[in-house]
């Protein structure tokens, strides 16, 4: 089970670094659009990307 959260998080961290490697001037415009967003739009995004993962999970759980 703790190899699976790891390999999780290490899978997290290698998806999430993939932008600003790629294209550094993008990530950023996105950044800065996200810092001004108000506080409901930012949770709403953060309550898709749950759901979502939750969806997947459940969709490809062994």
């Amino acid at each position: 089970m703790t190899s699976s959260l790891l390999l999780a998080f290490a899978l997290m961290l290698v998806i999430e670094g993939l932008l600003p490697f790629i294209a550094p001037r993008v990530w950023r415009d996105t950044f800065r659009r996200v810092t001004e967003m108000n506080d409901g739009q930012i949770r709403f995004i953060g309550l898709t990307s749950i759901v979502i993962g939750l969806v997947v999970m459940a969709v490809f759980q062994p």
